[in-house]
């Protein structure tokens, strides 16, 4: 695809500023917090955010910052060792542990638990980080020994829960088995395989059968297992997580194109009241990441230039924007009760990385995917 030269320095320019955002918010020991201001988020770290930076950091070629978040996450999960090892003999007796004795989903930046309440029981980050980590690794020649102490908690603790019910990537609905986080733990399982003894392709099929049988309708993937709705972040069972291929992959982003992108902005799902439904940034480039993928090297372009279109004078890239509000008489209420949408939201800025990178404009020492003509 032809790209004028106006356009591409702008959205070059747009990748550098990204990486100086998560670089200059990193903290000392490694973390990426979600939003360096947000109220709700400030202070804190979450695995899948991480995950998704680090990945964007690590095309970019930013070794350094993409191995302390590694080395960080590691030292979080080693820490968790013993709490695992409880909760992974308890299900073995048969007993079921309360969802508040579970490893949490956000972090303090020491690696402790938060101190205010949370939708905190959520699986799907520690399958990020190991699709993560090994996408790190492979792409940059480093030893996975060097996070082996968090590998093996993250493996253990996925292989005894990966089936139970928790909150979803957006923090709702605990009472689901939700396709996404399925897509994810399936991702870091398949990612880890060839690093492990334990027999996670056995879990990884397990996963992928019950998605087969309950998790599709219409031929596409559904929000979790028995619902007809779709989700914004069903792209990722896609690509980056390969829990399925071929026509149920293609139909699944068609039915998340159909339901919530509108002018290359793509919503959560259709009931999202939260801010009064926006359309996110990250989900945007998540799934332009996907069709480039499967070759719709225009619609990609599309979503990179929506992203850019909504940066700050400086920049900055937000969670979400108000354009086309789902429920708009919501929007008040999240305001008041957090301010103003978390901005910059650093997950915005590494998934806009990866896209960036899909489409080859990131530095050419640095990414080897395809190149704007």
């Amino acid at each position: 695809m032809i790209v004028s030269k106006i356009d591409l320095t702008r959205l070059r320019a747009l990748a550098h500023h990204s990486h100086a955002v998560i670089t200059e918010h990193q903290d000392a020991g490694g973390a990426y917090p979600a939003a360096p201001t947000f109220s709700a988020y400030k202070g804190y770290a979450w695995l899948r955010d991480g995950s998704f930076t680090a990945e964007g950091i690590s095309r970019y070629g930013d070794v350094a910052s993409a191995d302390r978040f590694h080395d960080w996450a590691d030292r979080v999960l080693r820490g968790r060792r013993t709490q695992v090892d409880d909760l992974c003999a308890a299900a073995a007796r048969g007993e079921r542990p309360a969802d508040s004795t579970m490893l949490p989903t956000r972090f303090t930046f020491d690696g402790g638990d938060g101190s205010d309440p949370w939708w905190d029981f959520q699986t799907d980050g520690y399958g990020m980080w190991l699709w993560s980590v090994v996408s790190h690794a492979h792409r940059h020649g480093l030893d996975l020994e060097r996070w082996r102490g968090g590998i093996d908690v993250a493996v253990d603790y996925l292989v005894a829960f990966w089936d139970r019910p928790c909150y979803d990537w957006w923090e709702e609905h605990v009472e689901q088995r939700h396709v996404s986080t399925l897509g994810a733990i399936h991702g870091g399982l398949t990612a880890i395989a060839p690093y492990t003894s334990v027999p996670v392709l056995e879990v990884a099929e397990r996963i992928r059968s019950l998605v087969d049988a309950e998790g599709t309708r219409d031929g596409h993937l559904t929000k979790w297992l028995g619902s007809s709705a779709v989700d914004g972040a069903l792209p990722a069972c896609v690509v980056p997580f390969g829990l399925v291929t071929g026509d149920v992959g293609a139909a699944t982003l068609a039915a998340v194109a159909r339901d919530l992108d509108v002018d290359g902005g793509v919503h959560r799902f259709r009931a999202d009241v939260f801010y009064g439904g926006g359309q996110w940034i990250l989900l945007s480039a998540l799934l332009g990441w996907n069709l480039a993928a499967a070759g719709d090297t225009a619609g990609a372009w599309r979503h990179l230039r929506w992203i850019a279109d909504q940066a700050s004078p400086e920049g900055d890239l937000p969670e979400q924007v108000a354009h086309h509000l789902l429920h708009p008489g919501a929007r008040d209420e999240w305001i008041a009760r957090w301010g103003t949408v978390a901005s910059p939201l650093l997950w915005s800025h590494g998934m806009y990385l990866i896209l960036a990178d899909e489409l080859g404009i990131l530095p050419k020492n640095t990414s080897s995917a395809r190149r704007p003509e």
